[in-house]
C-alpha cells in the first residue's frame, strides 16, 4: 500500500529510542524526510544512520536536532529546523515522554509538574507552532503518542496517567480546531511496549519486578504480558506502524481519534 508519504517533511520527538526511533525509521522507509528530535545528540546520530539506510530506496532522509522539548521555545525551534532542512513541515509526531512506577502518595509535586510539562505543555507548544502553517497549506498530520493509562488510570503510574489524560483532551481540542483546514490531529494509546522505557536497566520492567515481588525479570515480563488479551507486550515497531498510518494520506478521514494499540488491554468500545 502506498501511504503517500514520499517527500513529506516530518518531526518526531523522542526519536532517539523506542517507539520514536521505530516511527522515524518507518517514515523514512516510506520516502518521508524526518527531523529527529531528542536531548542526546550522540544517540540521534545513530538513529539518523539507521533512518537514512531505511530511506535509501524510497528517497527518505533524516536530520537531527538535539533539544529538550520542554523548553518554552521548542516548538518554534523544531519548526525552524524542519523548514531549514526540508523546506516545510507536514507531519508532527509528539512522542517524547518517560514514566516510573510508584504509589500515589509517593509522588512529589515536582514530578506532577514535570509530567505535565512533557506530556501537555511540550505537545501544546509544538502544535501551536506547527499547526497554523500546515493549515495555511491545507494539509497536515499530527499524532500525539499518549497511553492506555490516559484512558484508564494506572495506580502504579499516577502522575503519568493524569498527564496522559490531559494530553488526550489537548489532542481533541486541536483536532476540532484544525480538521476543516486539512490538518488532522489524532492520538495513539499504546499499552506496555518492549522498548527501552520498559526493558532498559532501571526501566518499568525492573520497577514492576521490584513492586510485584516476582522471582525474576523474566517472570515479571511474562506476568505483564499475560494481562493483555493478546498475551504479550507490544513491539515498538507495531506501535510505530499505527502512527505512520495516521501520518499518511490513507488516514484522510481520521480526526480526533484516540486509537488504542494495546493488545486489547483497555476493554472499552470507544
Amino acid at each position: 500500500m502506498n501511504l503517500g508519504l514520499a517527500g513529506r517533511a516530518c518531526v518526531v520527538t523522542g526519536a532517539s529510542r523506542g517507539i520514536g526511533r521505530e516511527t522515524a525509521v518507518q517514515l523514512c522507509a516510506e520516502g518521508a524526510n524526518v527531523l529527529l528530535v531528542a536531548r542526546e545528540e550522540r544517540r540521534l546520530v545513530e538513529v539518523q544512520e539507521e533512518a537514512d539506510g531505511a530511506g535509501a530506496k524510497a528517497g527518505g532522509r533524516a536530520a537531527i536536532l538535539a533539544l529538550d522539548v520542554t523548553a518554552e521555545d521548542a516548538g518554534e525551534r523544531m519548526l525552524a529546523a524542519a523548514t531549514g532542512s526540508f523546506g516545510t513541515l507536514d507531519v508532527l509526531v509528539n512522542n517524547a515522554g518517560h514514566a516510573s512506577w510508584r504509589d500515589l502518595d509517593d509522588v512529589p509535586d515536582a514530578d506532577w509538574r514535570a509530567q505535565y510539562e512533557i506530556n501537555v505543555m511540550a505537545p501544546l507548544r509544538a502544535m501551536r507552532a506547527a499547526a497554523p502553517p500546515m493549515a495555511e497549506r491545507g494539509w497536515g498530520r499530527i499524532v500525539n503518542v499518549c497511553s492506555t493509562a490516559g484512558k484508564r488510570p494506572s495506580a502504579s503510574m499516577p502522575e503519568y496517567s493524569v498527564a496522559k489524560a490531559a494530553e488526550l483532551s489537548l489532542s481533541r481540542l486541536f483536532a476540532d480546531r484544525y480538521a476543516k483546514s486539512g490538518v488532522l490531529v489524532n492520538a495513539i494509546c499504546p499499552g506496555p511496549t518492549e522498548s527501552e522505557m520498559w526493558m532498559g536497566p532501571g526501566g518499568l520492567l525492573d520497577q514492576s519486578h521490584q513492586m510485584s515481588g516476582a522471582a525474576s525479570r523474566e517472570e515479571a515480563l511474562e506476568t505483564a504480558g499475560a494481562k493483555r488479551p493478546i498475551g504479550r507486550l507490544a513491539e515498538a515497531a507495531e506501535i510505530a506502524g499505527a502512527i505512520v498510518f495516521l501520518c499518511s494520506e490513507r488516514a484522510s478521514y481520521v480526526s480526533g481519534a484516540a486509537w488504542s494499540v494495546d493488545g486489547g488491554t483497555v476493554q472499552v468500545i470507544i
